[in-house]
């Protein structure tokens, strides 16, 4: 398992700034103690089938309306208009989205969802939403399920509780995309999406649910970011093929962000020792790095290439769009290198790790790959 991948964000939302020496001395005991639940895992009973026609369970979905958190649409910092998002693309096309960690409570090991849930999950999610799904706002429809995730704490700790956790999260998203399959019309293509532990469940919904399936015929491309894809022992198995053109379709996105100079040790460390999709080790084997800029597997791009990164207010509930910040580089470890630290907000993790901002930093261009693959998968 994960453990150390996730110790970062995880005490970089409890402690921010305070703490910090304790932290690099004692980080792996301390992250433990804080998020992972002392009670015994217990089961979590399965969604009835029909239970994600309860529009109470999608954060985003067709109908919600202005408090839709994917739509939402942030300006440019230039307020003068010189500069506009692209094009809305000329071809329908439906996302499912699957929304990073939020839920922080030791209380218990998955987040619940009846009476609204968690209210501080839910908030934190939502605020994830605005600045992760929005990229994928051109699409027709976009859907983004509640689901009882993993508390952070199960990806801290080699309990087999913390499997157990995680895979309850997964068959939440497994129904909810069931679910959206049904609800979109057979002739809509589809992108599939998800950050951090969401990228996690997508990656095995790639493998069970969409591999083979009509629904691999619909894939304009799956984007799994902030979370390690090897390409060793993940691709084989998902199915699909990385993206080696800009209009490529039915194929895999993936990166992971670090400012230089970077320190992904412990980054390393934990994707190479934990399970791939194969149940072997990746080791040393390299990460998919596809470069946000150029929608291509590694290389350089520079931060003119940069249509624009999504500068967060420190509350990360509004941000700004702001053009030619930030470069990128693929290394030979499949890590995205994005020149000198950029000012993003406090959230920014030791090792110069930007986990938090890895959509946000190419939120103009990620929105520009989306449209663009979305129109050639229609001209095909």
């Amino acid at each position: 398992m994960a453990r150390k991948f996730l110790y970062f964000v995880a005490f970089c939302i409890v402690l921010v700034i305070g703490g910090r020496i304790a932290y690099e001395l004692f980080q792996e005991e301390l992250a433990e103690i804080a998020l992972v639940p002392s009670a015994a895992f217990a089961p979590v009973r399965p969604l009835e089938a029909n239970a994600y026609e309860d529009t109470a369970l999608w954060y985003s979905r067709p109908g919600i309306g202005v408090n839709d958190p994917a739509r939402w649409q942030p300006a440019y910092a230039n307020d003068g208009g010189a500069l506009a998002t692209p094009a809305e693309p000329t071809q329908r096309f439906a996302v499912f989205f699957v929304h990073p960690t939020s839920y922080l409570n030791r209380s218990q090991w998955n987040a619940p969802l009846e009476n609204g849930g968690d209210p501080d999950a839910e908030r934190i999610a939502r605020i994830y939403l605005r600045g992760m799904a929005s990229p994928f706002n051109a699409a027709t429809e976009i859907w983004a399920p509640r689901y009882r995730q993993a508390t952070m704490g199960a990806f801290l700790t080699d309990q087999p509780e913390g499997k157990q956790a995680i895979d309850a999260a997964y068959s939440d998203v497994r129904e909810a995309f069931r679910f959206f399959l049904t609800s979109v019309a057979p002739e809509t293509p589809i992108v599939l999406a998800g950050h951090s532990q969401g990228a996690l469940h997508l990656k095995r919904l790639l493998a069970e649910e969409v591999k083979g399936s009509p629904a691999a015929t619909r894939l304009i491309a799956a984007y799994v970011i902030g979370w390690p894809v090897s390409v060793e022992h993940d691709l084989p198995v998902i199915g699909f093929q990385p993206c080696l053109a800009p209009d490529q379709t039915a194929c895999l996105i993936s990166w992971s962000s670090f400012a230089e100079p970077a320190d992904p040790a412990s980054v390393l460390e934990a994707y190479g020792a934990a399970p791939a999709l194969d149940g072997e080790a990746p080791g040393t084997s390299p990460m998919l790095c596809t470069n946000p800029l150029t929608g291509l597997v590694g290389g350089t791009a520079p931060a003119s290439a940069n249509l624009g990164t999504l500068v967060p207010e420190d509350s990360m509930e509004n941000g700004e769009l702001v053009p030619d910040l930030v470069p990128a580089r693929c290394d030979s470890r499949g890590l995205l290198l994005i020149g000198p630290p950029p000012e993003m907000g406090s959230y920014v993790l030791p090792g110069n790790n930007y986990h938090v901002y890895d959509l946000p930093l190419f939120w103009a261009n990620t929105k520009a790959d989306v449209i663009r693959r979305a129109e050639a998968w229609s001209a095909r």
